[in-house]
């Protein structure tokens, strides 16, 4: 993994990130306030970017290439879409991490760092470390209902396909 320090807090990285669906409907304040918490990822072609089981504090927002999302070794899922997010259970709470992420192809990340919601408690002001927060689980809340929209429209031509299957063989 080749990672940047932490983004500066400049305008030109706050307009690459305005450009990302999942971040598009925010004020450029709490961009800024994100980019201070996070670090440019890229990785290799099979490299693990997450490993299932661990206990590690970043959010992942998809930059370029793509990402099987591995459980118990079994692909679940794939990230491929600019913008997307992975680790967002990361967000809800400090457990263990569900699945593992492996880099298809060269791949890279924005990585949030959200242990430092923690940290802001001593160094902002508490409607800083709030508004904050409120960013975090709003790009959360969006995501997870994007993601929510595809599965219901997957599960509707799901059972679709069966229904046709059923008809088929029946009527043949």
């Amino acid at each position: 993994m080749i990672e940047s320090k932490y983004l500066q807090d400049n305008i030109e990285n706050i307009r690459r990130l305005l450009e990302l669906p999942t971040l598009r409907r925010f004020e450029t304040r709490s961009l800024g306030r994100l980019l201070k918490l996070s670090r440019i990822r890229e990785y290799a072609d099979g490299e693990e970017i997450i490993r299932e089981g661990d206990r590690d504090p970043w959010l992942y927002v998809l930059l370029s290439g793509r990402v099987r999302i591995l459980k118990d070794g079994q692909e679940i899922g794939r990230v491929a879409t600019k913008g997307e997010l992975f680790g967002e259970m990361r967000l809800i709470d400090a457990g263990r991490r569900s699945a593992s992420a492996v880099a298809l192809g060269r791949t890279v990340c924005l990585a949030v760092n959200t242990a430092a919601r923690d940290r802001l408690a001593g160094t902002a002001s508490e409607e800083e470390r709030l508004d904050f927060l409120l960013l975090l689980h709003r790009i959360f809340a969006e995501y997870l209902a994007m993601r929510l929209r595809v599965a219901n429209r997957e599960l509707a031509e799901a059972k679709k396909r069966i229904r046709d299957l059923l008809h088929a063989r029946r009527d043949g």
